[in-house]
């Protein structure tokens, strides 16, 4: 059975960006958003293996499962090839997800993160697709799918081996629309061209379309005072046929209520709209930044605990306000819980991981020389 474009909700619950108490995941505050998104007649949550260091399937669990009958909400999670190191991980790990969940089946089941070598060759190797397409016939798999970090080639290449992917999820915003590693452009026409639907994630690339610069911020404003600027960037991404649902990574209840409002009166971008954003676009592509979504991806498996996204942040606010002595003030905070950028010892680890390619070991040797000197 295919998917029923007419059920899914248009705003899902991203469950990698959970709020936080003291670095452990704040239950109690996870537990009022669900109810809030539940509420609005929301009900698509998008988790994975490795987020919040293995906890977020296990908040999944507390927080939805063990609260709301299972026939009223849509969950989601994701097979990470870098745990297999053997055909029988595929299964463990599963069967792992099924008991950190608590549920019998996922509504939908993704390979998680195929792009260009290891990633894709792994899910070759073990036979991955085959074995998801198994698990959907015995009922614990319901939609099957991947999300994708690789090339437009490689997408094609994908889809044409493998015709009974229902859905993919994509990297999609306006300002990656021609970003020559994440291509968000071609890979949306590639999917649209042959009916399939899309799940978008990074919406606001990690936050960054949701704080801009004031004259960037007064421009949206201008068009629409009462809306936020995150709201554009929601609006644009959820306004483009073919598009199914558009995860956002909700850390508080602010970003909650924004977004649950944007969707819940949702109206298609104008005209006039789009090319206002097309002006931005234009703006931002001029100030040079750090293609940081904030996944922290990298942070788990970092010898020296350095929080790789805030020095990231840190530096990309004192690209676009170097004279801003806030900046620093964080970063000193931050080091008091993290390791410094002059600490990496530049084991790759990182870069292996990064969805978005970016080359961490030079761009922390950059970090270091501006805010340890």
């Amino acid at each position: 059975m295919g998917i029923e474009l007419n059920k899914m909700p248009k705003l899902g619950f991203g469950l990698m960006r959970l709020p936080e108490n003291e670095g452990v995941i704040d239950h109690e505050q996870v537990c009022h958003m669900v109810d809030k998104y539940m509420k609005a007649g929301m009900n698509y949550f998008d988790t994975a293996y490795v987020y919040h260091g293995g906890k977020s399937e296990v908040e999944a669990r507390e927080a939805l499962v063990k609260r709301y009958p299972r026939d009223s909400f849509m969950l989601a999670t994701k097979l990470p090839a870098w745990e297999l190191k053997k055909a029988e991980d595929v299964e463990r790990v599963f069967n792992e997800q099924l008991q950190r969940a608590g549920v019998e089946y996922f509504d939908f089941y993704l390979l998680h993160s195929i792009e260009d070598g290891s990633n894709y060759d792994t899910y070759v190797r073990y036979n991955c697709f085959d074995w998801c397409m198994k698990r959907k016939a015995e009922g614990k798999i319901k939609h099957f799918g991947f999300s994708f970090h690789g090339s437009p080639e490689l997408l094609e290449e994908v889809l044409d081996a493998h015709p009974e992917v229902e859905f993919v999820q994509i990297q999609l915003n306006y300002i990656d629309r021609t970003n020559p590693v994440v291509q968000s452009e071609r890979l949306y026409e590639i999917l649209h061209e042959r009916n399939i639907p899309i799940i978008v994630m990074e919406p606001v690339r990690g936050g960054m379309l949701a704080n801009m610069a004031p004259d960037i911020e007064a421009r949206f404003k201008a068009h629409r005072p009462d809306k936020s600027v995150a709201s554009w960037a929601l609006r644009f991404v959820a306004s483009l046929p073919g598009v199914m649902t558009v995860l956002s990574g909700m850390s508080t209840e602010e970003q909650m209520d924004d977004n649950i409002e944007t969707f819940s009166n949702f109206e298609p971008m104008t005209d006039d709209e789009i090319r206002i954003v097309d002006e931005v676009t234009d703006e931002l592509l001029g100030m040079p930044q750090i293609g940081c979504t904030a996944c922290k991806y990298c942070c788990d498996g970092c010898p020296m605990k350095i929080s790789i996204p805030d020095v990231f942040r840190t530096i990309n606010t004192l690209r676009r306000y170097p004279d801003d002595w806030r900046s620093k003030n964080f970063y000193s905070g931050l080091i008091q819980r993290s390791g410094k950028a002059s600490d990496c010892v530049g084991c790759g680890q990182c870069e292996r991981v990064c969805p978005q390619h970016l080359p961490i070991i030079d761009l922390m040797k950059e970090a270091a020389g501006i805010l340890d000197n």
